[in-house]
């Protein structure tokens, strides 16, 4: 199978999915079926589109293969037809947003290396197209990314299923086994995190000490010292 046919059948996966995803919080946020048709292919789509533009590689895909819009537009509906309880969003959902995850990293990587780039942009470019779509979709919803944090480990995965796939490119093994290895390793990982609570370190709590082991509080802008008027012991004349 050529790896072109591979990395679009990955890519139109993560959009179905993605499409999905992006329906069912519109139906959380209880929106008419032109948001369902709006978020779902924004979070579908958008992902890739960002992966496209920033290769200039020619047109998005998603604007020359006719099967991109159609399946996106497909996802939403099915999310717009189909009514899921919270037990079943809260258990569906984040199965299909590890799944989609983890296609779309592998996908985005192994456009990125066969356009002719580096490795590292392929894992950048990798990690845009797993979380692109997702964090454009939930700022339309007013609401903060899931890449930002507090939803177990997410770019992280994204990072390392992208590098699994530059990894095994690098040492000369078939695309289907890159693929097969990083999707399955960021599966098994993103639903770990999510069952454990895990996630990365926030801001740490770390203060600045002088050398007397205070806390150095730097003075706030815009306040002047105020000048000490001299001691009139100090003079000498």
């Amino acid at each position: 199978m050529r790896i072109e046919t591979i990395t679009t059948v990955l890519d139109l996966i993560g959009v179905f999915i993605n499409a999905l995803l992006g329906g069912s919080v519109a139906r959380r946020r209880e929106l008419d079926l032109f948001g369902y048709v709006v978020i779902g292919t924004v979070s579908g789509l958008g992902g890739g589109l960002i992966r496209d533009v920033l290769l200039q590689h020619g047109p998005p895909l998603a604007l020359t293969n006719p099967l991109y819009i159609p399946i996106a537009l497909a996802g939403a509906v099915v999310a717009f037809l189909l009514a899921f309880t919270e037990e079943d969003w809260s258990r569906f959902f984040y199965v299909l947003d590890a799944i989609a995850l983890c296609v779309w990293a592998a996908a985005g990587a192994q456009r990125t290396l066969a356009t002719g780039l580096a490795w590292l942009p392929a894992v950048l470019l990798g990690t845009v197209t797993a979380v692109g779509g997702g964090a454009t979709r939930d700022l339309m919803v007013q609401r903060v990314p899931a890449v930002f944090g507090g939803n177990g480990l997410y770019a992280s995965v994204a990072v390392l299923v992208a590098a699994i796939q530059v990894v095994c490119s690098a040492l000369g093994a078939p695309t289907v086994v890159g693929t097969v290895l990083g999707v399955l390793t960021g599966f098994v990982l993103r639903l770990i995190a999510y069952w454990r609570g895990w996630n990365l370190p926030g801001g740490l709590e770390w203060q600045p000490r002088d050398v007397m082991g205070r806390i150095a509080h730097p003075p706030l802008p815009g306040r002047r010292r105020r000048r000490q008027k001299p001691d009139p012991g100090d003079r000498t004349d």
